[in-house]
Protein backbone atom coordinates (compact mmCIF):
# COMPACT_ATOMS: atom_id res chain seq x y z
CA UNK A 1 0.00 0.00 0.00
CA UNK A 2 1.09 3.29 -0.75
CA UNK A 3 2.51 5.67 1.87
CA UNK A 4 0.03 8.77 0.60
CA UNK A 5 -2.14 6.64 2.13
CA UNK A 6 -0.75 6.89 5.06
CA UNK A 7 -1.41 10.88 5.28
CA UNK A 8 -4.67 10.35 4.15
CA UNK A 9 -5.25 7.94 7.70
CA UNK A 10 -3.41 10.83 9.72
CA UNK A 11 -6.22 13.23 8.03
CA UNK A 12 -8.98 10.68 9.01
CA UNK A 13 -8.09 10.23 12.40
CA UNK A 14 -8.12 13.98 13.03
CA UNK A 15 -11.58 14.34 11.74
CA UNK A 16 -13.09 10.69 13.61
CA UNK A 17 -11.57 12.34 16.68
CA UNK A 18 -12.64 15.59 16.40
CA UNK A 19 -16.70 14.45 15.02
CA UNK A 20 -16.93 11.84 17.82
CA UNK A 21 -14.93 13.77 21.14
CA UNK A 22 -17.21 16.33 22.02
CA UNK A 23 -19.96 13.35 23.33
CA UNK A 24 -17.53 13.05 26.04
CA UNK A 25 -16.58 16.70 26.76
CA UNK A 26 -20.72 17.93 26.51
CA UNK A 27 -20.74 18.49 30.56
CA UNK A 28 -17.21 20.36 30.65
CA UNK A 29 -18.15 22.78 27.20
CA UNK A 30 -21.77 23.69 28.72
CA UNK A 31 -20.29 24.32 32.05
CA UNK A 32 -17.55 27.16 30.57
CA UNK A 33 -20.13 28.38 28.64
CA UNK A 34 -23.43 28.50 30.45
CA UNK A 35 -25.72 26.47 29.16
CA UNK A 36 -27.84 23.69 29.42
CA UNK A 37 -26.14 20.31 28.06
CA UNK A 38 -29.68 19.24 25.48
CA UNK A 39 -28.59 23.54 24.58
CA UNK A 40 -24.57 21.72 24.30
CA UNK A 41 -25.65 18.77 22.34
CA UNK A 42 -26.01 21.51 19.12
CA UNK A 43 -22.51 21.03 18.88
CA UNK A 44 -23.21 17.54 17.74
CA UNK A 45 -26.40 17.89 15.96
CA UNK A 46 -24.74 21.01 13.68
CA UNK A 47 -21.63 19.03 13.03
CA UNK A 48 -23.62 16.33 11.31
CA UNK A 49 -25.58 19.04 9.37
CA UNK A 50 -22.54 20.24 8.74
CA UNK A 51 -21.72 17.10 7.19
CA UNK A 52 -24.63 16.44 4.99
CA UNK A 53 -24.86 19.88 3.31
CA UNK A 54 -20.86 20.41 3.26
CA UNK A 55 -20.33 16.87 1.22
CA UNK A 56 -21.64 18.29 -1.87
CA UNK A 57 -20.93 21.89 -1.43
CA UNK A 58 -17.34 21.40 -0.79
CA UNK A 59 -17.36 18.87 -3.69
CA UNK A 60 -18.73 20.72 -5.98
CA UNK A 61 -16.42 23.87 -5.38
CA UNK A 62 -13.80 21.71 -6.21
CA UNK A 63 -14.24 20.01 -9.15
CA UNK A 64 -12.50 22.84 -11.11
CA UNK A 65 -9.23 21.99 -8.80
CA UNK A 66 -6.93 19.17 -8.73
CA UNK A 67 -8.04 16.35 -6.08
CA UNK A 68 -4.52 16.73 -4.49
CA UNK A 69 -4.65 20.23 -3.83
CA UNK A 70 -8.43 19.99 -2.73
CA UNK A 71 -7.72 17.99 0.19
CA UNK A 72 -4.77 19.94 1.24
CA UNK A 73 -7.76 23.00 1.25
CA UNK A 74 -9.57 21.07 3.40
CA UNK A 75 -7.54 19.99 5.94
CA UNK A 76 -7.04 23.99 6.16
CA UNK A 77 -10.27 24.05 6.72
CA UNK A 78 -10.88 21.48 8.97
CA UNK A 79 -7.72 22.95 11.11
CA UNK A 80 -9.37 26.90 10.91
CA UNK A 81 -12.70 25.22 12.16
CA UNK A 82 -11.39 23.33 14.85
CA UNK A 83 -8.93 26.55 16.29
CA UNK A 84 -11.63 28.69 16.05
CA UNK A 85 -13.57 26.12 18.43
CA UNK A 86 -10.39 26.34 20.84
CA UNK A 87 -10.56 29.75 21.23
CA UNK A 88 -13.84 30.39 21.16
CA UNK A 89 -14.94 32.97 23.68
CA UNK A 90 -19.43 32.41 23.57
CA UNK A 91 -20.79 29.06 22.51
CA UNK A 92 -22.10 30.34 19.38
CA UNK A 93 -18.18 31.07 18.17
CA UNK A 94 -17.63 27.74 19.21
CA UNK A 95 -20.83 26.48 16.87
CA UNK A 96 -19.60 27.86 13.85
CA UNK A 97 -16.46 26.44 14.66
CA UNK A 98 -18.01 23.12 14.72
CA UNK A 99 -19.41 23.68 11.38
CA UNK A 100 -16.08 24.80 9.68
CA UNK A 101 -14.56 21.99 11.03
CA UNK A 102 -17.41 19.76 9.67
CA UNK A 103 -17.56 21.80 5.95
CA UNK A 104 -14.26 19.60 5.83
CA UNK A 105 -15.29 16.13 6.76
CA UNK A 106 -17.63 14.51 3.92
CA UNK A 107 -15.55 16.04 1.26
CA UNK A 108 -12.41 14.76 2.24
CA UNK A 109 -13.28 11.30 2.92
CA UNK A 110 -15.42 11.43 -0.58
CA UNK A 111 -12.27 12.39 -2.60
CA UNK A 112 -9.88 10.28 -0.19
CA UNK A 113 -12.02 7.59 -1.46
CA UNK A 114 -11.42 8.39 -5.06
CA UNK A 115 -7.75 9.18 -4.37
CA UNK A 116 -7.02 5.85 -2.35
CA UNK A 117 -8.82 3.59 -5.44
CA UNK A 118 -6.68 5.55 -7.76
CA UNK A 119 -3.88 4.47 -5.87
CA UNK A 120 -3.97 1.01 -6.06
CA UNK A 121 -4.33 -1.77 -8.65
CA UNK A 122 -8.53 -2.55 -9.53
CA UNK A 123 -8.33 -5.71 -7.26
CA UNK A 124 -7.16 -3.69 -4.37
CA UNK A 125 -9.24 -0.40 -4.47
CA UNK A 126 -11.62 -1.47 -1.59
CA UNK A 127 -8.81 -2.49 0.67
CA UNK A 128 -7.07 0.97 0.00
CA UNK A 129 -10.01 2.72 0.91
CA UNK A 130 -10.55 0.41 4.27
CA UNK A 131 -7.03 1.80 4.93
CA UNK A 132 -8.04 5.50 4.78
CA UNK A 133 -11.08 5.13 6.68
CA UNK A 134 -8.85 2.74 9.34
CA UNK A 135 -7.79 6.88 10.84
CA UNK A 136 -11.92 6.89 11.95
CA UNK A 137 -11.78 3.81 13.28
CA UNK A 138 -8.75 4.54 15.14
CA UNK A 139 -9.87 8.17 16.46
CA UNK A 140 -12.27 5.95 17.96
CA UNK A 141 -9.75 3.61 20.21
CA UNK A 142 -7.23 6.36 20.93
CA UNK A 143 -8.71 9.59 19.86
CA UNK A 144 -11.71 9.91 21.27
CA UNK A 145 -10.87 8.57 25.04
CA UNK A 146 -7.78 10.44 25.37
CA UNK A 147 -9.26 13.61 23.78
CA UNK A 148 -11.80 12.97 26.10
CA UNK A 149 -9.11 12.40 29.06
CA UNK A 150 -6.97 15.48 28.13
CA UNK A 151 -10.23 17.46 27.77
CA UNK A 152 -11.61 16.69 31.49
CA UNK A 153 -8.14 16.91 33.25
CA UNK A 154 -6.58 19.61 31.18
CA UNK A 155 -9.54 21.73 29.53
CA UNK A 156 -11.00 21.09 26.55
CA UNK A 157 -9.67 23.77 24.72
CA UNK A 158 -6.25 21.96 24.43
CA UNK A 159 -8.41 18.95 22.92
CA UNK A 160 -9.15 20.99 20.18
CA UNK A 161 -5.77 22.81 19.76
CA UNK A 162 -4.37 19.48 19.61
CA UNK A 163 -7.16 18.15 17.24
CA UNK A 164 -5.95 21.23 15.47
CA UNK A 165 -2.24 20.01 15.37
CA UNK A 166 -3.11 16.72 13.63
CA UNK A 167 -5.03 18.66 10.81
CA UNK A 168 -1.56 20.30 10.25
CA UNK A 169 0.57 17.01 10.41
CA UNK A 170 -2.04 15.53 7.77
CA UNK A 171 -1.98 18.53 5.56
CA UNK A 172 1.76 18.21 6.05
CA UNK A 173 1.51 14.32 4.76
CA UNK A 174 -0.94 14.94 1.79
CA UNK A 175 1.36 17.86 0.76
CA UNK A 176 4.45 15.12 0.99
CA UNK A 177 3.01 11.86 0.20
CA UNK A 178 -0.06 12.39 -1.81
CA UNK A 179 0.55 11.96 -5.82
CA UNK A 180 -0.27 15.28 -7.97
CA UNK A 181 -3.37 14.21 -9.59
CA UNK A 182 -5.00 16.71 -12.92
CA UNK A 183 -8.31 16.99 -12.69
CA UNK A 184 -10.11 14.26 -14.75
CA UNK A 185 -10.76 15.88 -18.38
CA UNK A 186 -14.19 16.30 -19.46
CA UNK A 187 -15.70 15.60 -15.70
CA UNK A 188 -17.84 18.74 -15.01
CA UNK A 189 -20.57 19.04 -12.39
CA UNK A 190 -23.20 18.14 -14.90
CA UNK A 191 -21.61 14.63 -15.60
CA UNK A 192 -21.10 14.22 -11.41
CA UNK A 193 -24.72 14.78 -10.76
CA UNK A 194 -25.46 12.41 -13.59
CA UNK A 195 -24.20 9.69 -11.16
CA UNK A 196 -27.14 10.45 -9.18
CA UNK A 197 -29.82 9.09 -12.05
CA UNK A 198 -28.43 5.93 -11.49
CA UNK A 199 -30.77 3.21 -8.97
CA UNK A 200 -28.09 1.34 -8.10
CA UNK A 201 -25.75 4.21 -6.68
CA UNK A 202 -29.12 5.44 -4.68
CA UNK A 203 -29.87 2.47 -3.35
CA UNK A 204 -26.40 2.16 -2.04
CA UNK A 205 -26.10 5.37 -0.51
CA UNK A 206 -30.16 4.50 1.07
CA UNK A 207 -27.58 1.09 2.24
CA UNK A 208 -25.51 3.79 4.23
CA UNK A 209 -28.15 5.42 5.53
CA UNK A 210 -30.49 2.52 6.96
CA UNK A 211 -27.02 0.00 7.84
CA UNK A 212 -24.95 2.78 9.76
CA UNK A 213 -28.29 3.90 11.19
CA UNK A 214 -28.67 0.97 13.20
CA UNK A 215 -25.31 1.09 14.77
CA UNK A 216 -25.62 4.39 16.08
CA UNK A 217 -29.28 3.82 17.07
CA UNK A 218 -27.67 1.72 19.96
CA UNK A 219 -24.54 3.78 20.45
CA UNK A 220 -25.86 7.05 20.89
CA UNK A 221 -28.05 5.62 23.59
CA UNK A 222 -24.98 3.25 25.09
CA UNK A 223 -24.26 5.63 28.81
CA UNK A 224 -27.60 5.48 30.03
CA UNK A 225 -28.11 2.28 28.81
CA UNK A 226 -25.31 0.28 30.49
CA UNK A 227 -25.34 2.69 33.24
CA UNK A 228 -28.73 2.22 34.02
CA UNK A 229 -29.36 -1.23 32.46
CA UNK A 230 -25.88 -3.53 32.26
CA UNK A 231 -25.36 -1.65 35.75
CA UNK A 232 -21.77 -0.44 34.66
CA UNK A 233 -20.33 2.67 36.29
CA UNK A 234 -20.29 6.25 34.65
CA UNK A 235 -16.20 5.65 34.03
CA UNK A 236 -16.97 2.12 32.42
CA UNK A 237 -18.55 4.22 29.74
CA UNK A 238 -15.18 5.37 28.08
CA UNK A 239 -13.95 1.44 28.22
CA UNK A 240 -16.81 0.34 26.59
CA UNK A 241 -16.26 2.81 23.84
CA UNK A 242 -12.89 2.09 23.11
CA UNK A 243 -14.21 -1.77 22.69
CA UNK A 244 -16.64 -0.31 20.29
CA UNK A 245 -13.77 1.17 18.46
CA UNK A 246 -11.49 -2.02 18.41
CA UNK A 247 -15.01 -3.56 16.80
CA UNK A 248 -14.69 -1.05 14.10
CA UNK A 249 -10.79 -1.45 13.39
CA UNK A 250 -11.01 -4.79 13.14
CA UNK A 251 -14.50 -5.12 11.28
CA UNK A 252 -13.04 -2.15 8.45
CA UNK A 253 -10.07 -4.08 7.92
CA UNK A 254 -12.49 -7.69 7.67
CA UNK A 255 -14.49 -5.69 5.38
CA UNK A 256 -12.39 -3.90 2.98
CA UNK A 257 -10.51 -7.30 2.22
CA UNK A 258 -13.41 -9.08 1.61
CA UNK A 259 -15.16 -6.39 -0.73
CA UNK A 260 -12.39 -6.81 -3.19
CA UNK A 261 -13.15 -10.83 -3.38
CA UNK A 262 -16.84 -10.71 -3.05
CA UNK A 263 -18.61 -7.05 -2.24
CA UNK A 264 -22.28 -8.23 -2.11
CA UNK A 265 -21.91 -11.44 0.21
CA UNK A 266 -19.81 -8.93 2.30
CA UNK A 267 -22.65 -6.96 2.30
CA UNK A 268 -25.45 -9.52 3.01
CA UNK A 269 -22.88 -10.96 5.83
CA UNK A 270 -22.39 -7.57 7.47
CA UNK A 271 -25.77 -6.00 7.48
CA UNK A 272 -27.83 -9.35 8.44
CA UNK A 273 -25.11 -10.50 11.40
CA UNK A 274 -26.02 -6.57 12.39
CA UNK A 275 -29.55 -6.70 12.58
CA UNK A 276 -29.44 -10.14 14.30
CA UNK A 277 -26.54 -9.00 17.17
CA UNK A 278 -28.43 -5.34 17.62
CA UNK A 279 -31.73 -7.22 18.36
CA UNK A 280 -30.19 -9.75 20.52
CA UNK A 281 -28.21 -6.32 22.35
CA UNK A 282 -32.35 -5.79 24.24
CA UNK A 283 -31.30 -8.85 26.14
CA UNK A 284 -27.18 -8.88 26.08
CA UNK A 285 -27.77 -5.28 28.13
CA UNK A 286 -28.67 -6.70 30.73
CA UNK A 287 -25.29 -8.51 31.46
CA UNK A 288 -21.98 -6.53 31.85
CA UNK A 289 -19.84 -9.18 29.75
CA UNK A 290 -22.56 -10.04 27.23
CA UNK A 291 -23.27 -6.63 26.61
CA UNK A 292 -19.26 -5.95 26.47
CA UNK A 293 -19.27 -8.22 23.83
CA UNK A 294 -22.16 -7.22 21.78
CA UNK A 295 -20.82 -3.69 21.75
CA UNK A 296 -17.40 -4.78 20.19
CA UNK A 297 -19.80 -7.23 17.50
CA UNK A 298 -21.60 -3.79 16.41
CA UNK A 299 -18.81 -2.14 16.04
CA UNK A 300 -17.41 -5.19 13.82
CA UNK A 301 -20.54 -5.42 11.97
CA UNK A 302 -21.54 -1.99 11.55
CA UNK A 303 -17.67 -1.20 9.50
CA UNK A 304 -17.62 -3.99 7.80
CA UNK A 305 -20.19 -2.65 5.46
CA UNK A 306 -18.53 0.99 4.96
CA UNK A 307 -15.53 -0.25 2.67
CA UNK A 308 -17.93 -2.39 0.75
CA UNK A 309 -20.52 0.67 0.52
CA UNK A 310 -18.40 3.17 -0.30
CA UNK A 311 -16.69 0.91 -3.28
CA UNK A 312 -20.15 -0.04 -4.42
CA UNK A 313 -20.93 3.91 -4.71
CA UNK A 314 -17.63 4.28 -6.86
CA UNK A 315 -18.24 1.36 -8.72
CA UNK A 316 -21.57 2.60 -9.93
CA UNK A 317 -20.37 5.94 -10.60
CA UNK A 318 -17.30 5.11 -12.37
CA UNK A 319 -17.99 7.96 -14.75
CA UNK A 320 -18.58 10.94 -12.20
CA UNK A 321 -17.37 9.30 -8.68
CA UNK A 322 -16.63 11.92 -6.50
CA UNK A 323 -19.44 13.98 -6.02
CA UNK A 324 -21.24 10.88 -5.17
CA UNK A 325 -18.48 9.56 -3.24
CA UNK A 326 -19.02 12.58 -0.68
CA UNK A 327 -22.55 12.20 -0.57
CA UNK A 328 -22.12 8.99 0.68
CA UNK A 329 -20.47 10.29 3.41
CA UNK A 330 -22.69 12.85 4.09
CA UNK A 331 -25.37 10.04 3.99
CA UNK A 332 -23.42 7.97 7.05
CA UNK A 333 -23.96 11.48 8.94
CA UNK A 334 -27.79 10.85 7.69
CA UNK A 335 -28.12 7.69 9.31
CA UNK A 336 -26.26 8.98 12.72
CA UNK A 337 -28.76 11.55 12.38
CA UNK A 338 -32.13 10.04 11.48
CA UNK A 339 -31.43 6.93 14.54
CA UNK A 340 -30.51 9.17 17.44
CA UNK A 341 -33.92 10.80 16.88
CA UNK A 342 -35.50 7.82 16.18
CA UNK A 343 -34.09 6.17 19.06
CA UNK A 344 -34.75 9.34 20.87
CA UNK A 345 -38.66 9.03 19.98
CA UNK A 346 -38.47 5.38 21.57
CA UNK A 347 -36.97 6.20 24.95
CA UNK A 348 -39.10 9.33 25.20
CA UNK A 349 -42.47 6.92 24.55
CA UNK A 350 -41.80 5.23 27.86
CA UNK A 351 -40.47 1.48 25.72
CA UNK A 352 -37.17 1.69 27.89
CA UNK A 353 -33.47 2.54 27.07
CA UNK A 354 -33.13 -0.84 25.33
CA UNK A 355 -35.32 0.10 23.02
CA UNK A 356 -33.26 1.94 20.81
CA UNK A 357 -31.85 -1.53 19.75
CA UNK A 358 -35.02 -2.72 17.80
CA UNK A 359 -34.85 0.46 15.84
CA UNK A 360 -31.33 0.03 14.78
CA UNK A 361 -32.17 -4.12 14.01
CA UNK A 362 -35.16 -2.76 11.78
CA UNK A 363 -33.02 -0.20 10.11
CA UNK A 364 -30.21 -3.07 9.78
CA UNK A 365 -32.77 -5.28 8.38
CA UNK A 366 -34.00 -2.68 5.83
CA UNK A 367 -30.45 -2.28 4.23
CA UNK A 368 -30.40 -5.94 3.57
CA UNK A 369 -33.65 -5.95 2.12
CA UNK A 370 -31.82 -3.29 -0.04
CA UNK A 371 -28.79 -4.75 -0.82
CA UNK A 372 -30.81 -8.00 -1.88
CA UNK A 373 -32.97 -5.88 -4.12
CA UNK A 374 -29.93 -4.03 -5.42
CA UNK A 375 -28.54 -7.27 -7.05
CA UNK A 376 -31.59 -7.92 -8.31
CA UNK A 377 -31.84 -5.28 -10.01
CA UNK A 378 -28.30 -6.19 -11.13
CA UNK A 379 -28.37 -9.63 -12.66
CA UNK A 380 -31.76 -8.30 -14.47
CA UNK A 381 -29.75 -5.39 -16.19
CA UNK A 382 -26.56 -7.77 -16.94
CA UNK A 383 -24.19 -4.93 -15.03
CA UNK A 384 -22.07 -6.96 -12.88
CA UNK A 385 -18.53 -5.88 -11.74
CA UNK A 386 -16.98 -7.05 -15.07
CA UNK A 387 -18.55 -4.38 -16.89
CA UNK A 388 -17.62 -1.46 -14.13
CA UNK A 389 -14.08 -2.66 -14.63
CA UNK A 390 -14.01 -3.04 -18.32
CA UNK A 391 -15.31 0.89 -17.49
CA UNK A 392 -13.05 2.05 -15.13
CA UNK A 393 -10.32 4.40 -17.10
CA UNK A 394 -7.09 3.21 -17.45
CA UNK A 395 -5.22 5.98 -15.53
CA UNK A 396 -7.34 5.05 -12.52
CA UNK A 397 -5.94 0.85 -12.38
CA UNK A 398 -2.81 2.01 -12.66
CA UNK A 399 -1.26 1.94 -8.97
CA UNK A 400 1.51 5.10 -7.78
CA UNK A 401 4.50 3.73 -6.89
CA UNK A 402 6.89 6.27 -4.09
Amino acid sequence: MPLALLALAIGAFGIGTTEFVIMGLLPEVAGDFGVSIPAAGLLVTGYALGVVIGAPLMTVLGTKVPRKRMLMLLMGLFIAGNLLSAVAPTFAVMLIGRVVASLAHGAFFGIGSVVAAELVAPEKKAGAIAMMFTGLTVANVVGVPLGTLIGQNIGWRVTFGIVAALGVVGLAGIAKLVPEMPRPQGVHLRHELAAFKNAQVLLAMAMTVLGFGGVFAAITYIAPMMTHIAGFTDGSVTWLLVLFGLGMVGGNLIGGKFADRALMPMLYVSLGGLAVVLALFTLTAHNKIAAAVTIALIGALGFATVPPLQKRVLDQAHGAPTLASAVNIGAFNLGNALSAWLGGIVIAAGFGYTAPNWVGAALAAAALVLAVLSAALERRDGTGSAVVAAATPTAQRTPVHH
